[in-house]
């Protein structure tokens, strides 16, 4: 498993022959793009239905247009650049993608109600992990646990103290996962419900493991 050419040195090793985790490159950003719609319980859908991309047509877009114009960007948090793409067989079957969280001096208040939740729930000085999907075939075989340990190590290697992260708490099975992992509640805020998410109740969950 080596890096490519969007990442900073060298990913640690899998432990599976018949697994390669590497950067993304931008003509992959569709691939990107299809696994955050399954990675965020709803919450792309309902962000992406709301922006424009340029070059793409509003109304004639589908999500994963508009998923994959953002992830083949460079220079932005969300690109292609800071995402760890597993394949097996050359075939992509999982991501994770995580940037820095830097400290904003002057933050605004999110205006959107439904958006304001996640805004609130950050942990500057972290790094980010904005979304962590393996496609549904591919589950419970570990892969999932191979990205974490690049995203941990990745943190290390950028000199940052610890991985953070958002979680629906109705999301049990991915919310054992990462306190499997040694990820501990730090904050909560309670979700506004929306058509676009996957639940309709709870809270969503600001979570951190140190590094």
């Amino acid at each position: 498993m080596q890096a490519g050419d969007s990442g900073e040195g060298a990913l640690p090793k899998a432990s599976r022959a018949d697994l390669d985790i590497r950067w993304a490159k931008a003509e992959e950003a569709r691939a990107i793009a299809r696994l955050f719609l399954i990675s965020s319980d709803g919450l792309a859908a309902y962000i992406w239905s709301r922006i424009d991309m340029p070059g793409l047509r509003t109304g004639d877009a589908s999500l994963e247009d508009v998923g994959a114009a953002r992830y083949a960007r460079s220079g932005t948090a969300f690109s292609y650049e800071n995402c760890l793409l597993a394949l097996a067989g050359g075939a992509v079957v999982g991501m994770a993608h995580a940037f820095p969280m830097e400290a904003d001096p002057e933050p605004a208040e999110e205006e959107d109600p439904v958006l304001r939740p996640y805004a609130e729930l950050e942990a500057p000085g972290s790094l980010y992990l904005s979304g962590l999907a393996v496609e549904e075939a591919y589950r419970s075989t570990g892969i999932g646990a191979e990205l974490m340990d690049c995203v941990e190590e990745l943190a290390r290697a950028k000199g940052l103290p610890r991985v953070s992260l958002i979680c629906f708490e109705r999301n049990t099975r991915a919310l054992a996962f990462y306190r499997r992992r040694g990820y501990r509640e730090i904050a909560r805020r309670p979700l506004v419900p929306h058509p676009s998410l996957h639940y309709a109740e709870g809270d969503a969950l600001l979570l951190a493991r140190a590094c």
